[in-house]
């Protein structure tokens, strides 16, 4: 047993239940290939034919997952794939499991969906047990759909929508996760009004950066350990485009709605600026303390690093402790700041950046998405300061929205 020094961050371990089963196929989602990993699986049971997670595996990961935190309150996040391909009864029994193993700790649990599936059953119990719901959705319908269809072609925009309402008809709690990529990355303000129109107060845009390898049974991506080159995804957002848009948006949001609606990015730049830990894994200056579970108890260092390569073990013959504090872990998270190239240990943004996700690091070690990086921490700077200065006089940074930019040294 390895001696236990606690992580900086609590300890997560995001659930896949059913594994990388999915209702749609989104053209850009890094988990449906997931499948090829167990196609060979021995006794999981399945849904449709693919491998989820049995009651075993449920019960065993509760328990180990529990027993592993350092800190009275815990999260449980339910993935996907689709999660809610699994049926209410077993979002009832891991309820059942929290409260037997839980020991008097706080246990508060989200699920990541893309919305098809809701219905008032499905709210009914989110509302009654406080789940919050986060729902995947790029925008208005025609950049949603772009990407985001059923496996024969049928958009999903008015399920989605669908699904949103029935979760406002209930009051339960929800947050949009939008993926930022080569097409909807043209239209900030217009996919920035869609989300407050639609009543969403939290924001979280994650830039999609996948790279493909071309192999005997097809197109699979590229593992981030993998050295050979690989051409980047038509779907990824472009050099250039994602700091157009994360910066369009950020002046929107800095000139009317600080405080009114939270962008995580926006936000964990703004704790980076003060010197708090960021909410995004990307900007933290280690990683590694976020696996993930597989439906048949694998567990990975990370939801980007599933590949044969970066399996920690099962929790069927080891513990999630003895792993997550293992020294092959270990090394995996310090490797995000060992290998940063010189360029990045000299740059006057790494305090925020930290050389974001080392995923995205392919181009000569820096990030895909550097330049991008800079032009966004540069732009945004004044404002920053300025909040900082609120937040250490214990003001609202909120205050910034009546400062006019010439205040601040902003060149209109």
């Amino acid at each position: 047993m390895p001696t236990l020094a606690p992580f900086a961050h609590p300890l997560y371990v995001m659930a896949k239940p059913a594994g990388s089963l999915c209702n749609l196929q989104c053209e850009y989602c890094y988990y449906l290939e997931k499948r090829h990993l167990y196609d060979h699986a021995g006794e999981t049971p399945t849904v449709n034919g693919q491998r989820s997670m049995d009651d075993r595996t449920l019960e065993e990961f509760i328990r180990q997952y529990l027993e592993a935190q350092t800190q009275p309150e815990v999260l449980f996040t339910w993935h996907g794939g689709e999660p809610l391909m699994r049926p209410l009864s077993f979002y009832k029994r891991v309820l059942e499991l929290q409260r037997k193993h839980a020991r008097g700790r706080h246990i508060d649990n989200c699920l990541q969906t893309n919305g098809t599936l809701i219905t008032d059953e499905w709210c009914a119990f989110f509302r009654e047990n406080n789940w919050l719901i986060g729902i995947s959705i790029d925008g208005p319908q025609d950049f949603h759909d772009e990407y985001r269809r059923a496996r024969g072609g049928q958009p999903s925009f008015h399920k989605v929508m669908r699904g949103i309402h029935l979760l406002q008809k209930h009051g339960v709690e929800w947050n949009a996760m939008g993926v930022v990529n080569d097409y909807n990355a043209d239209y900030p303000l217009e996919v920035y009004h869609f989300y407050k129109e639609a009543g969403c107060q939290y924001i979280q845009f994650t830039p999609i950066v996948e790279r493909l390898l071309t192999h005997a049974d097809g197109r699979h991506l590229a593992s981030p350990g993998d050295e050979a080159e690989a051409p980047l995804a038509p779907f990824s957002v472009r050099p250039g485009q994602y700091a157009h848009f994360c910066c369009t948006i950020f002046d929107e949001w800095v000139r009317h709605d600080v405080g009114r609606v939270f962008v995580q990015l926006f936000d964990s730049t703004l704790a980076r600026w003060v010197g708090e830990e960021a909410g995004l894994c990307s900007m933290g200056e280690t990683c590694g303390h976020a696996a993930v579970i597989e439906a048949n108890g694998d567990v990975y260092s990370c939801d980007h690093f599933v590949f044969p390569e970066y399996l920690l073990g099962n929790i069927h013959k080891d513990t999630i402790t003895s792993m997550m504090y293992s020294e092959r872990q270990r090394l995996f998270g310090q490797a995000k700041r060992n290998a940063l190239p010189h360029q990045c240990l000299s740059c006057q943004w790494l305090f925020v950046c930290n050389g974001g996700c080392p995923k995205d690091r392919f181009v000569g070690g820096l990030n895909y998405l550097c330049e991008d990086f800079h032009q966004f921490f540069a732009h945004v700077a004044p404002y920053m300061d300025f909040m900082k200065e609120e937040l250490l006089h214990q003001r609202p940074p909120a205050n910034v929205m009546g400062v006019r930019s010439e205040e601040l040294g902003v060149r209109s």
